[in-house]
């Protein structure tokens, strides 16, 4: 059989290093290409056709997130696996919506890693241990749920800033209520439009109060 060809995208050199030093050790996963950005893992994916990208969901630029979109979107049959620190629950769910394949820490021991690689090669999704147990804990909050059905893509903060413009506060109130600067807000809203994919204030609101925000 052929080698699964494997592409890893990550920011940090030492643990290129020592990903590119365990497929090495193993006969069926053969190493095709690396990438220190997002933007480079697009596009080598796009030039290498690997069937397994590792992808760190903390990149600088287009982050790991927006780059398995778009690799997805050139190509739907490679299993992403999400690289993470388990830094937040939003960057997660925001990682599985995009369609990435697997999720496994990085701090995962060799055997983990490869399990995780060879399941997303063979079409499965497989789940990390520890990612598994902060998927598990998180699902047992209703609100929770609740709030990872409505928006996942952002985060906690974005929520509150979405929830006060579908309730027809102004920035300047926003930035009151939230104690925040009216920048900050501003740039909280420019995210929110962004990763709604609406144009104005209005069409947000519109989505909003479509998921019960705002009422």
């Amino acid at each position: 059989m052929e080698p699964i060809r494997v592409l890893i995208a990550d920011d940090h050199t030492l643990f290129r290093q020592g990903i590119r030093a365990l497929l090495a050790s193993v006969p069926d996963v053969e190493l095709i290409g690396e990438a220190a950005t997002g933007e480079d893992a697009v596009a080598r994916a796009a030039a290498l056709r690997p069937d397994v990208v590792l992808m760190d969901i903390k990149m600088p630029g287009t982050n790991g997130v927006e780059a398995t979109r778009r690799v997805l979107n050139e190509n739907p049959r490679v299993g992403v696996v999400v690289l993470t620190m388990l830094e937040d629950d939003d960057s997660v769910f925001a990682a599985m919506r995009a369609g990435a394949r697997g999720y496994v820490v990085k701090g995962a021991d060799e055997g983990e890693m490869l399990r995780v690689v060879r399941a997303a090669a063979s079409g499965e999704a497989l789940f990390g241990r520890a990612v598994a147990e902060r998927l598990m804990t998180f699902f047992a909050d209703a609100g929770q749920i609740a709030k990872a059905r409505a928006f996942p893509d952002l985060t906690d903060r974005e929520r509150d800033v979405l929830g006060l413009i579908a309730q027809g506060l102004s920035n300047a109130e926003i930035a009151d209520r939230l104690f925040l600067s009216p920048k900050t807000v501003r740039n909280h809203i420019s995210s929110i439009f962004d990763k709604l994919q609406v144009t104005d204030r209005a069409q947000a609101i519109v989505r909003a109060r479509e998921a019960g925000m705002g009422r």
